[in-house]
């Protein structure tokens, strides 16, 4: 069996559309692009030919992976109230240095969108966590002290 997925609302959506955009509006292109390269004749020293075959596997790869992670998806719902838990935002500090972030799955975790997975050191040690909290956590730089300001 396939591991789940987690994701948010916000992104089974975002997979949707860019699912829906290679599969119609990529695929097109793509389509015309070999059609064009063929008619530049031998196909076997082709450079263009080439790119938009190589393209082409490299868009359906993406397809199937973006299938796949939908059909294995589990939608984040709502967070428990006042713990830290996938959806949660929280609003902590390490070493005095305050972050916000919200806790997700992997497939969406990006730092500069704010997001943070789950299965990262300061994610996964802050499952669980309620406001006011107080703990150390090992990760790669070293050991951090993390304080829980504010979960929502």
């Amino acid at each position: 069996m396939a591991e789940e997925v987690i994701l948010t609302k916000e992104g089974k959506e975002e997979l949707e559309k860019r699912l829906e955009y290679l599969k119609i509006t990529k695929r097109k292109e793509i389509t015309e692009r070999i059609k064009t390269a063929r008619e530049f004749g031998d196909l076997s020293e082709n450079a263009e030919y080439d790119a938009a075959k190589n393209e082409q596997a490299m868009i359906e790869g993406e397809i199937l992976e973006i299938e796949n992670k939908l059909k294995y998806a589990v939608i984040i719902t709502d967070a428990k109230k006042g713990v830290v838990s996938l959806g949660s935002k929280v609003d902590f500090s390490i070493d005095n240095e305050s972050f916000l972030y919200e806790i997700v799955g992997t497939t969406e975790a990006d730092v500069e969108l704010g997001r943070i997975s789950n299965e990262s050191p300061i994610g996964n040690a802050l499952l669980g966590h309620r406001a006011g909290d107080k703990f150390s956590v090992v990760t790669p730089s070293g050991t951090v002290n993390i304080t829980v300001k504010k979960v929502s």
